[in-house]
């Protein structure tokens, strides 16, 4: 998994797993994300891939 691939896995789990509801295990973003910014993404780079696939609805 390269860099931009993880930034779209944690868009999608915190959109899906994430939030003030998060009916599911939240330890799936939260994982998520870390692998995300192991290879170097940062919490902005998610953000704006979050607002990308959300517009993409």
């Amino acid at each position: 998994m390269d860099k931009q691939q993880a930034i779209q896995e944690a868009a999608r789990a915190v959109i899906e797993h994430g939030g003030p509801d998060c009916l599911t295990d939240p330890h799936i973003a939260v994982e998520a994300m870390g692998r995300a910014i192991g290879l170097g993404a940062t919490h902005s780079d998610i953000a704006a891939e979050m607002k990308r696939q959300r517009a993409g609805r």
